[in-house]
């Protein structure tokens, strides 16, 4: 009962606690009022490094949310070119995560890192389609069991200033598994084959490591959303 009440903290985080601690503590010493904004600032750290553990759905064929979430995609695009998956247009799922999601990145589907490529870029609002081409990116190709490559991609936003990503090329991985995390507000975009059917819509929240966007065994038709 306790790992579901207490999530515990990204490795990541720990400093950035420590570091909103320490200020906090001299703005107590300054002037007390300003120190219990730096309590306030300081507890949001800790909910944002926060890592809650998750329940996975694995069957073939399944692609699960690599991010937490709001879908702001789901249509035909380019793959990054660094990935070499080639021109043609695939389905892309895109994920906006705010100031107050779980910033830590979990793997879409099992398989083997490929390619792992790194995209100095701008800053822009990760919420914007043009945010995937022309941000700060950390891109991975993950070959699959389905007999076709994926691509998952860390998009640094308007406030994001660092992707971290802790896989390696060559690496053998599972759905759900922890890959990374962005600091602060980002992006996160799947590509998958355009006849591998998505499940998420836009507008949708999802959660990482938990919900299922895509099936590649699917053979019903594409969503559609009403608002509630």
């Amino acid at each position: 009962m306790l790992r579901q009440v207490l999530a515990p903290i990204h490795p990541d985080g720990w400093r950035f606690i420590a570091i909103f601690a320490a200020v906090t503590a001299l703005l107590f010493w300054l002037a007390q009022p300003l120190g219990w904004i730096g309590v306030i600032a300081t507890l949001w750290c800790v909910y944002f490094f926060r890592d809650p553990w998750r329940v996975t759905p694995t069957r073939p064929g399944l692609v699960i949310a690599p991010a937490d979430g709001r879908v702001v995609s789901v249509a035909p695009a380019t793959p990054p070119a660094e990935l070499g998956l080639g021109e043609a247009p695939m389905l892309r799922i895109g994920i906006f995560l705010n100031l107050f999601d779980v910033h830590v990145n979990r793997l879409p589907m099992a398989g083997r890192v490929g390619k792992l490529a790194y995209h100095a870029g701008r800053y822009l609002n990760a919420s914007l389609d043009k945010a995937s081409e022309e941000n700060e990116r950390m891109a991975i190709r993950l070959s699959t069991a389905e007999g076709a490559d994926i691509a998952v991609v860390q998009i640094a936003g308007l406030i994001a200033r660092r992707i971290v990503c802790t896989l390696s090329e060559g690496q053998e991985v599972i759905a759900g598994q922890r890959f990374g995390l962005i600091r602060f507000g980002s992006r996160a975009d799947v590509y998958l084959p355009a006849t591998w059917t998505p499940l998420a819509i836009v507008g949708q929240r999802v959660i990482g490591g938990e919900t299922v966007i895509a099936d590649a065994r699917a053979q019903e038709p594409p969503r559609h959303g009403v608002n509630h």
